[in-house]
């Protein structure tokens, strides 16, 4: 055996102590164990939550935000623990929420959760907090209490609301379903689920962003674009601080708008420029108010009267919520435009078949070009002429 030598004892002692160390600190079958408990531990708690069983929350940690979801229909809830950071005396999980609202969710919603843990006296785990992990948005439970108001087509969460204010939601949400479905069709789920936080902070929390990028919006939609039929429904997260003080048109025009985000998101791809899919948004928003393009297009008036007209269609960039105001007011009412333009010269029809088309596009490059020649037979350069030319005889 020459050549090798044999470790002293106490070395040997000291290897063995360490590789203890190490799987007890979450590598090996150890960590595998303390997973799986904690996971039993999690599906108990999800039961609960199901069955409004208060006890039994309770006994699977504190009570925290139960009382707060309890106002909820809901459909499904459940954990998947997918990684353990242990301390000195707890444990913090790392875990997916999956859930879904009964009657308007087709698939899951899944949130990343952060859960912090511990052993009873009894030596059973306890769960001390259960909150939005670090990159993930907040729920509306974690902000309070949640009141419910059914619809007729509208599912009504909030926060910090009166009942009868969130029966005005629901009023509007039920008018602005059968709006956009006579526009674009009858091939989206028909009903819309309405978030109403108490104030611009909890938007900004519902949405992962600082507040200062909705100053000023009144509501915007969240979900899946392209998504398939088994995508989660889209919610519309309402800012009360600036829908409230909109009139009772302006309020409608906004749920009408946001709607149509829902009704048209498997047909919004990477492939749909923001001019298109908000101007639609707002010409279904606009359709039968009486609004007049120099009434919803102010900002794009100003502009035109002073000949500092637009030389080309909204930009993505141009959409940036915290950018300029007046720039963000103009992208709009410049989407509304041209899509008010090829519904008056190509008719209601084509314009949606021009938004299908576009969103069908495999990429960006090309979609609009390819519609442009495919549904209304032009190009993008007689387009944009056409749209500036009609920007002054509807503005000037």
């Amino acid at each position: 055996m020459a050549g090798r030598r044999r470790a002293p004892r106490s070395a040997v002692v000291v290897l063995v102590l360490l590789l203890v160390s190490l799987v007890a600190c979450g590598g090996g079958a150890a960590g595998d164990g303390g997973k799986a408990d904690l996971q039993r531990v999690l599906d108990r708690r999800a039961t609960a939550v199901l069955d409004r069983d208060r006890a039994a929350f309770v006994a699977t940690g504190a009570p925290g935000w139960f009382e707060n979801v309890r106002g909820i229909p809901l459909h499904s809830w459940s954990y998947r623990v997918t990684a353990l950071h242990r301390g000195a005396d707890r444990v913090t999980a790392d875990a997916e929420l999956r859930y879904e609202v009964e009657g308007y969710d087709n698939a899951p919603v899944t949130v990343g959760r952060t859960l912090t843990l511990t052993r009873d006296p009894d030596g059973d785990w306890y769960v001390l907090s259960d909150a939005p992990a670090k990159k993930s948005a907040e729920q509306l439970w974690d902000q309070g209490s949640v009141t419910a108001v059914r619809g007729k087509r509208s599912l009504v969460l909030g926060v910090g609301q009166t009942s009868e204010l969130l029966h005005g939601y629901a009023d509007l949400a039920d008018a602005a379903v059968p709006a956009v479905s006579g526009a674009w069709g009858t091939d989206w789920a028909r009903h819309v689920v309405v978030l109403v936080p108490k104030s611009l902070e909890g938007m900004a929390g519902l949405l992962g962003s600082p507040a200062s990028q909705y100053r000023g919006i009144a509501a915007v939609t969240t979900g899946e674009v392209g998504g398939p039929p088994t995508a989660p429904a889209d919610r519309i997260i309402v800012n009360p601080d600036a829908y409230g003080v909109l009139g009772t048109l302006g309020k409608q025009v906004v749920l009408t708008h946001e709607t149509t985000h829902v009704a048209t998101r498997a047909h919004t791809t990477a492939a749909t420029p923001l001019w298109l899919s908000e101007g639609y948004a707002d010409w279904i928003g606009y359709l039968g108010t009486g609004r007049t393009a120099a009434q919803a297009a102010p900002e794009l008036a100003r502009a035109v009267a002073d000949g500092r007209e637009p030389t080309e269609l909204p930009t993505d960039k141009d959409f940036g919520f915290s950018g300029d105001a007046t720039k963000l007011a103009q992208a709009y009412e410049g989407g509304w435009l041209a899509c008010r333009m090829i519904a008056g010269r190509w008719g209601e029809k084509r314009l949606g078949e021009f938004y299908r088309a576009v969103g069908d596009h495999r990429t960006r490059a090309g979609s609009v070009e390819g519609a442009l020649k495919q549904v209304l037979g032009t190009t993008p350069e007689k387009f944009t002429a056409q749209w500036r030319e009609y920007l002054r005889d509807e503005l000037g």
